[in-house]
């Protein structure tokens, strides 16, 4: 398990390249990167809805309601067009820092 701190820095990105493979609601964000990280990366509640509702406000996702055949509906998020330019930009600055990064620690030349 990895350290708080690089986890919940690492939620938007994170968020928003899954949304950008489908929508999903929240429970589910949760089990899937848990599940992509070999449970690695496990990602509370209290780390993954703020993040939720921070890139909701910022207009980089949206949610809506789905009716379930058994119990209550379900909110889902999606990513917007805005959250696709975001996820763009980000995930290339991972790469330039994960770079940076490395040459620093010594792992791989810059």
């Amino acid at each position: 398990m990895f350290n708080r701190e690089l986890v919940k820095g690492s939620t938007s990105i994170l968020v928003l390249q899954l949304l950008a493979e489908r929508d999903m609601y929240g429970y589910e964000l949760v089990k899937e990167i848990e599940q992509r990280s070999d449970n690695h990366i496990q990602m509370k509640e209290g780390t993954l809805y703020p993040g939720l509702h921070k890139l909701e406000k910022q207009g980089y996702i949206e949610h809506y309601w789905q009716q379930q055949e058994k119990g209550p509906g379900r909110k889902y998020y999606r990513i917007t067009a805005e959250g696709c330019e975001m996820l763009s930009e980000r995930t290339s600055e991972w790469h330039r820092y994960v770079q940076i990064m490395n040459g620093l620690i010594g792992r791989n030349e810059v």
